[in-house]
């Protein structure tokens, strides 16, 4: 038998409390506190678990339990329904369940976003369009 490809699997369990940076590769599950900085790939805060950060940059960050501070995530933020998310927001995709609580600063980027030039362009040329086929 071959080596199977697995994915990086971290848990910092409920009686565990960490101060300082974590760098992280593949899945990072967080049961217990963290303070200070962390970046990996899909980090999932579990509904016991507490995160102040002064910055969190993940591609992916679920949070089920508490999280205050700055995240930057290049792919999505999802908070649950037992999740609180409090400071200052940066994502592509942001999915809030029923009950989740988002009190930041949010800035949501998705690259099928149009610049404000070509969306005015575009439009007022449809305008013009319809104005013509409404004469005819």
């Amino acid at each position: 038998m071959g080596k199977k490809d697995r994915e990086n699997l971290s848990i910092i369990d409920k009686e565990l409390k960490i101060e300082g940076s974590i760098i992280s590769t593949g899945k990072l599950i967080i049961k217990g506190q963290v303070t200070g900085t962390i970046d990996g790939d899909i980090v999932l805060i579990a509904e016991e678990g507490l995160v102040n950060s002064s910055l969190t940059k993940v591609s992916s960050l679920t949070i089920g339990g508490d999280f205050k501070g700055e995240v930057l995530a290049t792919k999505e933020l999802i908070i649950l329904a037992t999740g609180t998310c409090a400071g200052k927001v940066d994502c592509q995709d942001l999915i809030v369940e029923n009950g989740g609580i988002l009190n930041a600063d949010v800035s949501c980027k998705t690259s099928s976003r149009l610049s404000p030039e070509k969306e005015s362009s575009s439009f007022v040329s449809g305008l013009k369009r319809k104005e013509k086929q409404i004469e005819l």
